[in-house]
């Protein structure tokens, strides 16, 4: 049997026409000539799906290849040389190889975890450093984060409390209005806002919004090798790059916070006086007699422990990057995805503190 090959025969036909040939089969041919006189062109693909034909067709008997010129047996020679063998399909995985998976998974989580407790206690040594050297703090740094993070973080942080305070009094109004005590949707409003919401949400957007920032400038000026430049001039990155960034977050963090508080606070109002019918006088007695001030300070105090996990997380990553840039997008991933829980979880430790000290 002789299978004559004509035209083109590359990547764009020879796949196609390669399936042509598979349906052919003469059981009763002792052998076949795979005739390539009349092949015009044959690239790569096309003599890997001629050497395919020619294995396909030896499993009936002998095959011969006619008419190629000698570029076109170059090539051919080639690919047979080249281990065709198609990868090995991985096996399914196991009972055993998930176990294992969660166990490594488990073991890289504890090793994270050390080597964030460990940075933090690098932190910790930096800062007693500083406070018997005072002089050695970057002031002009710690100014430019503050603004960085502070008031370059109003806008977005007020345009997201205000929208919460009105989706939060549109959601809880309804229900107490049906029960016609509209108006304590005030007590709502400044016990949750001020004790947990409006830090908590802060903190969740300064996450995202500062936090992963640490992360990405520290972790190109370690690709950009700034950070060994500094090492080898004797300065300490710690004190250059993480103090300032922590101090920074830790001060406009509380401001940022009350500011976050009113403005979500206004927007509850705005929005009870328009679905509930609460005006803003009913609104503001309410509140100056049933809120207590020391709410507002419980939501104070957490927020410093909250700026220092934020900032610490990040520029601790930022300090992990290595590499390329891929890494640089992984860690900032981590870092905002780390921050996030445990200002969560800090949170709901301070929660329960508070319960139990009857606060």
């Amino acid at each position: 049997m002789t299978i004559k090959i004509s035209g083109p025969w590359n990547v764009a036909t020879a796949m196609a026409s390669e399936d042509e040939i598979r349906g052919i089969r003469d059981l009763s041919a002792p052998a076949t000539v795979i005739d390539l006189s009349a092949v015009t062109m044959l690239d790569t693909v096309g003599a890997i799906a001629v050497c395919r034909i020619q294995g396909w067709l030896a499993e009936s008997g002998a095959v011969e290849v006619t008419g190629a010129n000698d570029q076109q047996i170059a090539l051919i020679d080639q690919v047979l040389k080249v281990d065709a063998e198609p990868i090995p399909q991985r096996p399914r995985p196991t009972l055993i190889d998930r176990v294992a998976d969660l166990g490594k998974w488990a073991v890289g989580h504890f090793e994270e975890g050390r080597r964030l407790v460990g940075f933090f206690g690098e932190v910790c040594v930096v800062f007693t450093r500083l406070i018997r050297h005072p002089s050695r703090i970057r002031f002009t740094s710690t100014i430019s984060n503050m603004q960085s993070v502070g008031l370059n973080a109003m806008p977005i942080v007020g345009l997201l409390a205000f929208l919460v305070g009105i989706v939060l009094t549109f959601i809880s109004g309804d229900q107490l209005q049906r029960f016609g005590a509209g108006i304590l949707i005030v007590n709502l409003l400044g016990i949750g806002v001020l004790r947990e919401l409006g830090i908590l949400i802060t903190a969740i957007i300064v996450a995202g919004r500062s936090g992963s920032a640490f992360t990405a400038e520290i972790g190109t000026m370690k690709i950009n090798q700034e950070v060994d430049a500094m090492l080898t001039i004797g300065l300490d990155p710690m004190e250059v790059l993480v103090v300032p960034r922590i101090l920074g977050l830790m001060i406009m963090l509380i401001p940022l916070g009350f500011f976050a508080d009113m403005i979500m606070i206004s927007g509850g109002a705005i929005m009870s006086s328009i679905t509930l019918g609460v005006t803003f006088s009913q609104f503001i007695h309410q509140f100056k007699s049933v809120v207590p001030i020391q709410e507002l300070w419980i939501g104070v105090i957490k927020t410093p422990f909250f700026a220092f996990v934020i900032a610490m997380v990040g520029c601790y990553h930022g300090l992990q990057v290595s590499g390329s840039a891929e890494s640089v997008g992984q860690h900032t991933t981590q870092s905002v995805v780390q921050s996030i829980f445990l200002v969560i979880t800090l949170d709901a430790i301070f929660a329960i503190v508070f319960s139990l000290m009857g606060i």
